[in-house]
């Protein structure tokens, strides 16, 4: 699956009775956000957009071609926006984002390690990295 830089999707945002706005993508169904002003509304139209596109690229899901806005219905209080958003910089957010591992090891060592005033999240990485350069063929900065 070929994923793109930059995608553009029609997202209807609608008020409901406490004038929330709803934000729907007709194109990305379970793409959905609510917030309680149209700017939040649409910062978060383009959160949601990233996140779901993000998930369907790594899953391999098919990304379907985006609708014309002008096909698509919404009632008189509502409004259809298109949604922009540069997908390099948020997928290489997402791999460097921290991730939190349980792991045993030894009470001895880890009363040591204390001690010491080791950092475990470094040395689980360099420990890592290390590992990874002399079993794989890909190199990990």
């Amino acid at each position: 699956m070929k994923t793109k830089d930059r995608y553009i999707y029609p997202a209807i945002f609608e008020p409901d009775s406490d004038n929330r706005y709803s934000v729907s993508f007709p194109d990305l169904p379970g793409c959905l956000t609510e917030e309680d002003t149209v700017e939040e509304a649409l910062r978060m139209a383009q959160d949601a957009l990233k996140l779901h596109l993000y998930g369907m690229e790594k899953d391999g899901d098919p990304i379907p071609a985006p609708s014309v806005p002008s096909s698509l219905e919404v009632d008189d209080s509502g409004f259809v926006s298109l949604v922009d958003v540069w997908m390099p910089a948020f997928r290489k957010s997402m791999e460097i984002k921290s991730v939190k591992k349980t792991l045993t090891i030894p009470k001895w060592l880890n009363d040591l390690a204390e001690r010491e005033g080791v950092n475990f999240s470094y040395i689980l990485q360099k420990s890592l990295k290390e590992y990874l350069r002399e079993h794989s063929d890909e190199y990990l900065d």
